[in-house]
Parts: C-alpha cells; sequence; structure tokens
C-alpha cells in the first residue's frame, strides 16, 4: 500500500481497490461474493419474511380459507419484491466499484465536493484493477443478474398462474 500511496493523491477511501475490498467485506454487500448457499439464504429468508407484509395485504381480498390457491400464489408474487429491491441494490453497489475498477482514470475529491480532480492510474495498478474486476466483481455482477431473472420469471409464472384461475 504504501508504494502505490507514494504515487497517488487519492485519499485512501477513494482508492478503487480500497472500495473493492469495503464492499467485498460489508455485511450486506459482502453477500453476494458468498457461496451459492451462503446467498440464496438471505434471498429466501427475506422472500419469508415479505409475507409477513404481503399475505395480510392480499388476504383483504382474496381470503386464505376461502380462495387459497389465488391467495397464495398472488402475496408469493409480491413476497419478490423485497428480495427483488435488496439484489437491485446489492447490484449497484458491486457495479459501481466494478466500474471505478475499470476505469483508466479515477475521479476523486480531495477535500470536499468543490475540488474533484482526475487521477490516471499506472498501468500496473489499471491492470491489477481490471483483473479483479474480471475475476471477483463480474462474477458477483452476473450472479445477481441470473438471479434477478429468476425472480422476475417467477414473479411473471405467479401471476400468470393467478390469471388463469
Amino acid at each position: 500500500m504504501s508504494v502505490i500511496k507514494s504515487r497517488c493523491p487519492v485519499p485512501p477511501e477513494q482508492l478503487p481497490i480500497n472500495q473493492y475490498e469495503d464492499v467485498r467485506d460489508s455485511w450486506f454487500y459482502g453477500w453476494g461474493g458468498r457461496s451459492l448457499k451462503g446467498y440464496l439464504k438471505p434471498v429466501v429468508v427475506l422472500w419469508i419474511l415479505s409475507w409477513l407484509v404481503t399475505g395480510p395485504i392480499v388476504g383483504a381480498s382474496y381470503g386464505p380459507s376461502r380462495y387459497p390457491l389465488p391467495f397464495g400464489l398472488l402475496a408469493a408474487a409480491a413476497a419478490l419484491i423485497l428480495p427483488g429491491l435488496a439484489l437491485a441494490q446489492l447490484y449497484v453497489g458491486w457495479f459501481h466499484v466494478g466500474q471505478r475498477l475499470q476505469q483508466a482514470a479515477v475521479f476523486y475529491e480531495e477535500s470536499g465536493w468543490y475540488d474533484g480532480q482526475m487521477w490516471q492510474k499506472p498501468e500496473d495498478i489499471l491492470n491489477r484493477d481490471r483483473l479483479i474486476m474480471d475475476y471477483q466483481v463480474k462474477p458477483v455482477l452476473q450472479r445477481v443478474r441470473n438471479t434477478l431473472g429468476c425472480l422476475l420469471a417467477l414473479g411473471v409464472a405467479l401471476i400468470t398462474a393467478w390469471q388463469f384461475l
């Protein structure tokens, strides 16, 4: 780090490599880089917790005892919203860091919003950052995109099934 710091005017908290490490190690964004089981568990937990909100709302129109199938289909589809929003936020955070890793020049602020500067990354740092983007960040982004696609397809399937009742 001292080699980079001596050549780099960017404050440490604004360096793309440090932002990547912060995202990777955070309790929320770190979820994207976990094993498949560790990644899917929060999605399922959020979906189940969402039933606490969507169940009563859907139950007001389709009583579970009188209309169990429409209730189940609509509540399950509506409960996909919270995990979808969490995954969208996860994607945005990783995407932002990935873009900063990918860029050859980094925008930074020395002391406030009014004094922004650009720092051209040296070739060795640019290569390192792009390797991190290709082998660490892109797989997370692809996983989140795939999961969002699956949630969307599942939601459409549940609503379509409800319409044919």
